[in-house]
């Protein structure tokens, strides 16, 4: 098993590029919406806003893998 220092060192990196590319998601999103001058009903915008939301929780269970997966699983 991996110490935890281990985990990030091999991790950090990647997983920084990810959510530098999800905040780069949402800004353009929002931009898009004013232009639009509308906001936008999308539901795979508010499953992305979900799954950080769910992300976000450090106390939170050790399978967000698999409740992410069952999110963007579940029927629109």
């Amino acid at each position: 098993m991996q110490k935890p220092e281990d985990v990030l060192d091999s991790y950090f990196l990647e997983a920084r590029c990810h959510l530098l590319e999800i905040a780069a998601v949402l800004d353009r999103h929002d931009r898009a919406c004013e232009d639009d001058s509308q906001r936008s009903s999308e539901a795979r915008i508010d499953l992305m806003y979900e799954s950080l939301a769910m992300l976000s929780q450090r106390g939170a269970a050790a399978n967000r893998s698999e409740r992410l997966l069952l999110l963007f699983s579940e029927p629109e």
